[in-house]
């Protein structure tokens, strides 16, 4: 096939390839768009719990202890990305995987910090580091357990991700979660700038070529952002207050040891490093059409660990491989580390300059919501990719509707289980943990079907051999 202007179809599907520079740094910002409202608000959320910043006369982003988390939110997921791009011994995926913030922590972070003000998040931090260790750890034994991680279960982890994201999209697009419960929210204003972004993203993908088509999500959201800013949606209030500079300090919010949450922190770096694994899988299948290594599945986890614990010591919240940046990269087809490199630079940049951030935080929730309607979609389809690949006897059909039954029933329908404690309603509400679970468990409990190869059995019903 021809040579086009960013690579051929073999160099895109390389991650060690690098594009031309004026090229591969507008991508690495796509990839920084895709997820920087998403990155950012676990902290908003864990501040609000604590009752910090709202209120305040300088307004919620104003406020020094919550700026510092969000400039802490995209300084860690920088540092935590390039850990995974560019890695070192064996941290490291060498795979373009973008770190963030995690949302699933959540559930265990805001009892955490409720109602305690700055003072509650010294117990957080603390359990963030140590959780971080116990999350690096994990890469010492995710090599050994993986046989119990076919693409059975991770394509329906992948595509559970993806269905839990889904509603996400259509909420950003609609006026954010703020809105909810207004007039604005849902309004046309809030609809038309979204809508843009997806239909000049699809008309860009696909009638034209090269560089443009790879950049569709980035055009689209620039023409979104230029549409919001012609209607009135883009304030510049956050630009005007942001600083220059910011320096990260060491255990800025103190040190305290609080068992209740380390516990937690520990119990959902499992649930991340599961999560880890279907990411990896995704960009993977999505991006070069072949399974994740041993390698690269260990060298993934044990990014993601450092990059918690590292980002705990000086107050950022818990990172996670980032699933909207996997459906960019089955969009675009670029598989390049060193575009997502670039990306994570930016965050960096954006972390330790706060004017920085705050200029890309001027594009309007709805106008993100767009490209990401479009990212979570393809989060679903690779997903569904990897499970194209099962051998669908009757044993993985029980299998996978089980979990799938169980896992999307209870999130359709959280009430359910009203009656246990809250943090377990959330987490089983996830979509992620049960159908994990359910999958992984039924996978090595119910007999192979007479007559199945070793190789199925180990791969829960794929044919082939593993790369």
């Amino acid at each position: 096939m021809a040579k086009s202007a960013i690579g051929t179809p073999e160099q895109l599907a390389d991650p060690d390839y690098t594009p031309p520079l004026g090229m591969a740094v507008p991508l690495g910002i796509q990839h920084v768009l895709a997820m920087f409202v998403a990155n950012v608000t676990p902290a908003i959320i864990v501040c609000g719990a604590a009752g910090i910043g709202f209120g305040s006369d300088q307004g919620a982003l104003g406020f020094p202890d919550m700026t510092y988390m969000i400039q802490m939110s995209m300084l860690f997921a920088g540092i935590a990305t390039l850990f995974q791009t560019i890695g070192f011994g064996p941290v490291g995926a060498r795979l373009p995987i973008v770190q963030g913030t995690s949302f699933a922590f959540i559930p265990i972070m805001i009892p955490a910090v409720a109602g305690l003000g700055t003072a509650g998040l010294s117990g957080l931090m603390t359990g963030v580091l140590i959780g971080g260790i116990f999350h690096f750890c994990l890469g010492f034994v995710i090599g050994k357990i993986r046989f119990a991680l076919p693409p059975l279960v991770t394509g329906l982890i992948v595509l559970m991700i993806g269905l839990s994201l889904v509603k996400v999209g259509i909420q950003y697009a609609a006026g954010g979660v703020p809105l909810m419960g207004t007039e604005a929210f849902g309004s046309l204003a809030k609809w038309t700038p979204a809508l843009v972004v997806v239909f000049v993203t699809l008309g860009i993908k696909f009638f034209t070529d090269g560089f443009a088509s790879v950049a569709s999500v980035l055009i689209g959201i620039l023409c979104g952002y230029l549409v919001a800013l012609a209607m009135g949606q883009v304030s510049f209030v956050s630009l005007d207050r942001a600083e220059w500079f910011m320096v990260p300090t060491p255990f800025h919010f103190g040190f305290s040891f609080d068992w209740a949450i380390v516990l937690g922190m520990c119990f959902m770096a499992v649930v991340s490093a599961i999560e880890t694994v279907g990411d990896t899988s995704g960009i993977t299948k999505g991006g070069a059409g072949r399974e994740a290594t041993d390698a690269e599945i260990k060298g993934a986890t044990f990014a993601d660990g450092l990059g918690t614990a590292v980002g705990g010591m000086f107050g950022g919240l818990p990172n996670t491989s980032f699933s909207q940046n996997v459906g960019l990269i089955a969009i675009t087809g670029v598989m390049s580390r060193h575009v997502v490199t670039f990306g994570a630079l930016f965050l960096i940049l954006c972390g330790l300059v706060p004017k920085v951030g705050a200029f890309i935080n001027t594009v309007p929730i709805n106008v993100l919501g767009g490209g990401v309607i479009v990212m979570f979609g393809m989060v679903c389809a690779s997903g569904i990719s990897m499970l194209a690949d099962v051998d669908w006897n009757r044993r993985n059909m029980v299998i996978f509707a089980v979990a799938l039954s169980v896992s999307l029933g209870l999130q359709l329908e959280p009430s359910a289980l009203q009656h246990l404690p809250r943090t377990l309603q959330i987490l089983l509400t996830s979509g992620l943990l049960p159908a994990a679970a359910i999958a992984v468990t039924l996978n090595l409990l119910l007999p192979t079907p007479p007559g199945a190869t070793a190789t199925e059995e180990i791969s829960g019903g794929v044919t082939g051999h593993r790369r």
